[in-house]
């Protein structure tokens, strides 16, 4: 059975300049219809799940209406093996969290949700095309608590052009008096296809790597001396509180991806489904396939992701595992970026702010 599922909504009341995952923005008849064959292609995978976790990634996924989240959650529940489910996550923007809205989620069964603040400087987040200021988000904040969720986590991007290293402290210290029970923090990075990708081309942006790596250090000095642990280079959370979706993932675990765009691998077979909603709706509806592209998937490249995703964790790499890179991490041993502890690998704190240096060694 596969115990994980993560279901792709992919409208946004705004497109952001940054970010590169598949979204539109959508009219009712379309989101409806989206509704639709999503539930159709839950229905038809329903014998092969019984989740562990779901994830409702987007686009952003609390952009839908009351109506339509009842439509989908009775759907799920009516389709889906529930009983085995230990993490339900949804991201939301602070801009689309309402009380009754909250309410509804967490009556469906939602017990954790993860709330992109990106900032809480709104210079910064108007440079990064959000619709909320950070009023906004601290009253977000308080609704979802008062609405019973005890797992909620904060999304923060640092590196952003103009974001000093006083914004990105001020940004941390607001996120660490509200208490969250799970913080990450991403560089910014400049994906083909977005705006801001553009601009780098044109050069009217530029990243700062050296004030970056200040800002990557001084997470970690604060987070860490606040009681959140890193169990992945950029994310923290209380004891008990990593995301356990994202854990799957990053241990290779079998997944299951609803929705257009979603990726999915079970087995020796991985998949990505049609990347149009509105194609994607109409093919599932005809009751044909969603998919657009399929591969095979060796064990030898199961066993590269898994110690590159590894490697990004507290767990590492064992030493077992590692034969066929022993050069390779010797090198990098050498280079002050990972060591032996407990006979497994691990990133340094040097190793940690060039993680995706360390992961080219496995990939």
């Amino acid at each position: 059975m596969i115990e994980h599922l993560y279901i792709h909504i992919p409208f946004c009341p705004n497109i952001c300049p940054y970010c590169a995952f598949y979204k539109e923005s959508a009219g009712r008849e379309r989101v409806e219809t989206f509704l639709d064959a999503l539930l159709v292609e839950t229905t038809a995978w329903a014998p092969r799940l019984q989740p562990k976790t779901i994830f409702f990634g987007g686009g952003t996924p609390s952009a839908l209406s009351i109506p339509q989240f009842e439509k989908l959650l009775t759907g799920l529940h009516a389709s889906l093996d529930l009983s085995h489910l230990e993490e339900w996550t949804i991201e939301m923007n602070p801009a689309t969290v309402a009380a009754d809205k909250a309410r509804l989620l967490r009556d469906a069964g939602i017990n954790r949700v993860s709330m992109g603040v990106q900032s809480w400087d709104d210079a910064v987040l108007k440079s990064l095309g959000r619709t909320h200021d950070a009023a906004k988000a601290e009253e977000s904040f308080h609704i979802l608590r008062e609405a019973g969720f005890d797992n909620l986590s904060i999304d923060l991007i640092f590196g952003v052009p103009g974001q000093s290293l006083d914004s990105w402290r001020s940004s941390l210290e607001r996120s660490i008096a509200l208490a969250p029970e799970h913080l990450s923090a991403y560089g910014l990075t400049y994906e083909e296809d977005t705006e801001f990708f553009k601009k780098l081309g044109r050069g009217e942006m530029a990243p700062d790597e050296g004030l970056e790596a200040d800002q990557f250090e001084l997470t970690t000095q604060l987070l860490e001396g606040t009681g959140y642990l890193q169990y992945e280079v950029s994310n923290y959370s209380l004891s008990g509180r990593e995301s356990l979706h994202n854990t799957a993932y990053w241990m290779g675990r079998d997944y299951l991806g609803l929705g257009p765009s979603a990726f999915s691998t079970v087995g020796s077979k991985r998949w990505r489904n049609i990347r149009e909603t509105g194609l994607y709706s109409e093919s599932t509806l005809a009751g044909k396939t969603a998919v657009d592209f399929e591969e095979e998937v060796s064990e030898d490249l199961k066993s590269r992701e898994r110690a590159a995703f590894g490697m990004r964790t507290l767990q590492g790499l064992p030493l077992a595992d590692s034969i066929s890179w022993v050069k390779e991490l010797s090198d990098a041993r050498d280079q002050g970026l990972v060591h032996l502890s407990q006979e497994r690998w691990l990133l340094t704190p040097k190793g940690r702010l060039l993680a995706d240096t360390v992961s080219e060694i496995f990939v």
